[in-house]
C-alpha cells in the first residue's frame, strides 16, 4: 500500500493523471486472488502439509516403539543367554561328576576283577604245585622200589651205587 501511495505521489507530480478507478479495481482483483489463494491453494497446502506433519509424527513414535521393543527383545536374548550359560555350565559340572563317579567305579571294578583273577591264579599255581610235587613224590617212590630192587639183587659198591643212581636218574628223566 505504501508502494502504491509512492507511485500515485510520482505520478501527480509528474504531471500524469492518476485513475482511481484502475487502482481500486487492482486493489479488488488482488483481495479476490489473496481470498481464492487462501481457499484453493493455501488451505490444501496447509492440509497436505499437516498431514505430513502427522504422517512423519506417527513414523517417529513408531520408530521409538519398535526400538524400546527391539531394546526389549534384546535384554530378553541376553537373560536367556546367561540363563543358557548357566545350565549348560550346570550340565557340563554334573557330567564331569558323574564321569568321576563312573571312572571310579570301573577303577574299583577292575580292581576287584584283578584281585580276582590273582586269587584265582595263586589257587591254580598252588594246586599245580601241589600235583608237581604229588608227581615227584610217586617217582621218587617208584625209584626208590626201583633201586631197592635191584640193591637186593645185588651187593653194591660205592662206586657201582653212584652208577646205578645215576642210571635210575636218567631213565626217569627219559620216562618224563
Amino acid at each position: 500500500m505504501l508502494t502504491n501511495s509512492l507511485v500515485l505521489g510520482a505520478a501527480a507530480e509528474a504531471g500524469h493523471h492518476v485513475n482511481y478507478g484502475d487502482i481500486i479495481f487492482q486493489l479488488i482483483m488482488f483481495i479476490v486472488l489473496l481470498a481464492l489463494l487462501k481457499k484453493f491453494a493455501w488451505g490444501p497446502l496447509m492440509g497436505i502439509m499437516k498431514q505430513r506433519e502427522e504422517h512423519v509424527v506417527s513414523e517417529i513414535s513408531a520408530a521409538e516403539s519398535s526400538r524400546a521393543e527391539a531394546k526389549k527383545l534384546l535384554e530378553e536374548q541376553r537373560n536367556l543367554l546367561k540363563e543358557a550359560r548357566v545350565e549348560a555350565q550346570t550340565l557340563m559340572e554334573n557330567a564331569r561328576k558323574q564321569g568321576d563317579l563312573q571312572r571310579e567305579e570301573i577303577v574299583v571294578a577292575a580292581r576287584s576283577e584283578a584281585e580276582r583273577i590273582k586269587e584265582a591264579a595263586k589257587l591254580e599255581i598252588d594246586q599245580q604245585k601241589e600235583k608237581a610235587v604229588a608227581a615227584i613224590r610217586e617217582q621218587v617212590a617208584s625209584l626208590s622200589v626201583l633201586i631197592a630192587s635191584k640193591v637186593i639183587e645185588k651187593e653194591l659198591t660205592a662206586q657201582d651205587q653212584d652208577q646205578l643212581i645215576n642210571e635210575y636218574l636218567k631213565e626217569a628223566g627219559e620216562g618224563r
